[in-house]
């Protein structure tokens, strides 16, 4: 790898700088990411290997991130399922067949590696496109995140009718769990044997949980998904909305990295746990609607803080927002990539 920063810092070693890469860096942010959006689908844009390697690339030609993340989306193993996906612009995602029955759990499939094999022809696709100029990370939706989106149908303000299930009939929201956990586990070692170098898994809405159901509901299966992955020299990082409350948990499942919001003193996190896992993030992505000279004095906040720390990645705390300035988010990279420690 000619650019060892990230593994390096992923592995809490030290690093001259930290290196940078941000959550949704390939997106609707660039005019560039339109110019192919307009042309396809988003699931079309995600199941051909060609256009993935695409759009996989804009932020590594256009930003000089120090690492890339395939593009894809964190909902396709509940399409594999059996979950009738789509997307729409303004909308989001929807599940045409929403999971909230006994029966619409016995119905979704476990084997479905056959259905997901576009996402191992595209990590080939853009690992030769690198060519080993920097990492590529793979990544998987978490448990309860997929489920969420199975069971609401698509996006939701209250999980409603996730808690529902949850509280009032556990052992089916238990069988819907373990069922994900099997698909994303063999997910995600088969973005592994394709070639990637770290995974990520996502929770995107671990921060509707109380600390008692994280643990019940989330966290249990995130730690059996990280015990059952062939992780050799693959760092795992672990990112949840909801990390700065739920790291101490988090930690038990042994990943590598642990991702965290921007809700917490990252330094505070990094010495509460254990020795060897790294931290990234955790720039409040709202920060890059500012000015320059704002970016460069909270970028410079943060690393100041970190400073003589090993095992540190920048990162937001969260992705990249639709409509925040391209040149803002270049600019983030550039006073990343000229500080040194």
């Amino acid at each position: 790898m000619n650019n060892n920063l990230f593994l390096d810092a992923a592995n809490s070693k030290s690093t001259e700088r930290p290196p940078v890469w941000m959550m949704r860096q390939a997106g609707r942010f660039m005019p560039q990411y339109w110019e192919i959006k307009n042309k396809y689908s988003f699931l079309e844009m995600c199941k051909n290997p060609e256009i993935a390697a695409d759009v996989t690339m804009l932020p590594v030609d256009l930003l000089g991130i120090d690492a890339a993340i395939l593009f894809c989306d964190i909902l396709v193993t509940g399409e594999a399922m059996g979950g009738d996906l789509s997307f729409t612009q303004g909308v989001g995602p929807k599940f045409a067949n929403p999971v909230r029955t006994a029966a619409d759990i016995d119905k979704l499939e476990v084997d479905v590696l056959d259905r997901l094999q576009y996402v191992a022809d595209a990590i080939k696709v853009i690992q030769q496109r690198l060519n080993g100029s920097i990492p590529l990370i793979g990544f998987a939706g978490a448990p309860f995140t997929v489920m969420s989106y199975l069971v609401e149908g698509g996006s939701s303000k209250d999980f409603k009718l996730t808690k529902l299930l949850m509280h009032n009939h556990p052992e089916l929201a238990h069988r819907l769990l373990a069922k994900i956990a099997k698909v994303t586990t063999d997910y995600l070692n088969l973005q592994i044997a394709a070639g990637v170098n770290a995974v990520q898994l996502f929770d995107s809405w671990a921060l509707a949980l109380s600390w008692n159901d994280y643990q019940e509901f989330s966290h249990q299966y995130n730690q059996q998904i990280i015990a059952g992955l062939n992780r050799t020299n693959v760092p795992v990082i672990s990112f949840c909305k909801g990390s700065s409350v739920f790291a101490p948990i988090m930690a038990e499942a042994k990943p590598d990295v642990i991702s965290v919001d921007w809700n917490a003193d990252l330094l505070n996190i990094k010495n509460a746990l254990p020795a060897g896992i790294a931290v990234q993030g955790n720039l409040d992505p709202h920060i890059l609607y500012a000015d320059q000279p704002v970016i460069k004095k909270h970028i410079h906040q943060l690393f100041e803080r970190m400073r003589g720390t090993e095992g540190f990645i920048f990162n937001l705390g969260h992705g990249i927002m639709p409509d925040i300035p391209f040149d803002n988010v270049k600019y983030a990279i550039k006073v990343v990539k000229e500080f040194r420690y």
